[in-house]
């Protein structure tokens, strides 16, 4: 499907230096805010409270929220799951230490008091309120699941560089590979400089703009093989031009329909998914931007031909009128 058409090529190749430079002034200063500032880690990283509660009437979460800062919690995380009733509290080692909060144990050390606990929640959602769980994450717990996130980052990596030289060229892999990690690192610059807290569902969106981005690599670098099959005596540069400008329209409907969808929880989905959506929202926009004018131009200087594409198919080149030779899009 097709809303336009654009008669010529857009000359995007001409301006990659330029736009790369710009890339890669982005890229150091994510870099430089994530080697200063860091990432504002959640309780799931560095270890805090779990506090379910239940109330007998639909719970205002907002209220509750409220409720956490008067008595001095600075970030309560509070979120409904299962039903409108049960509620899920986290507070970080920090804020569990609120003396509002703390009571000491039978040896005199400092420990979350439940009772208090329990008034801060009833005050804020009514009698009837009740805690059903709570639970204590560890610092061991999570330094294992910051570990096991940045396992999962590499395996995605290693799979797409493998999936990518078998299925074009490694020059294409190399090119896919850069853009991809531009994406995250972008992602986790934004986090850095505005202090965000990266949670796991950040995480998760960050895994899932990696392979929203190498989609979006793929249509190209299969249409730039398409247009070397089909257009023999363009150049290198035209090719690729002709590639992006005919997959403009594509870009727009795929990338538009989704972007609505991530909006809409950015604007409506709440506390919970603000940072889900705010990951995504920024890696879609980047993603386009590394597809085009970061893995394409890349591509362009490692010096990818036309032979390099016909020996790593390892097919004769088809009929370059047939208008189904190559990859369809």
């Amino acid at each position: 499907m097709e809303f336009f058409r654009i008669r010529s090529d857009i000359p995007f190749m001409k301006h990659a230096i330029v736009l790369n430079a710009i890339s890669f002034i982005s890229f150091a200063l994510a870099v430089f805010f994530l080697v200063t500032r860091g990432l504002n880690l959640s309780v799931e990283f560095t270890g805090g409270v779990l506090v379910e509660a239940r109330y007998q009437q639909t719970a205002n979460v907002e209220a509750i929220r409220g409720a956490m800062l008067q008595i001095g919690i600075g970030e309560p995380q509070v979120q409904t799951f299962g039903t409108s009733r049960d509620v899920l509290v986290r507070l970080s080692n920090k804020d569990a230490a609120v003396p509002a909060l703390r009571g000491v144990d039978g040896n005199g050390r400092p420990v979350l008091d439940q009772a208090k606990l329990l008034q801060a929640v009833v005050a804020a959602g009514g009698e009837g309120a009740s805690i059903q769980r709570v639970e204590f994450v560890g610092p061991a717990v999570g330094e294992e699941l910051a570990a096991d996130g940045l396992k999962a980052l590499g395996v995605v990596i290693v799979g797409i560089m493998i999936y990518l030289a078998f299925r074009f060229e490694w020059k294409f892999s190399v090119a896919a590979i850069v853009a991809n990690l531009h994406d995250v690192i972008i992602i986790l610059g934004f986090f850095a400089f505005f202090q965000w807290e990266f949670s796991l569902a950040v995480l998760a969106a960050v895994l899932a703009v990696l392979g929203y981005s190498v989609n979006e690599s793929v249509v190209i670098f299969d249409r730039i093989r398409e247009t070397f099959r089909k257009y023999r005596k363009l150049t290198t540069r035209e090719v690729i031009d002709s590639a992006i400008t005919s997959t403009i329209s594509r870009t727009i409907i795929t990338h538009g329909s989704t972007q609505i969808m991530v909006l809409s929880m950015l604007l409506f989905g709440g506390p919970t998914l603000h940072y889900f959506a705010l990951a995504l929202t920024i890696g879609i926009c980047f993603g386009i931007y590394s597809s085009v004018f970061v893995a394409a131009a890349i591509a362009m200087w490692l010096g990818i031909k036309r032979e390099d594409l016909a020996r790593s198919s390892g097919k004769k080149d088809s009929d370059p009128n047939d208008p189904n030779a190559g990859a369809t899009v």
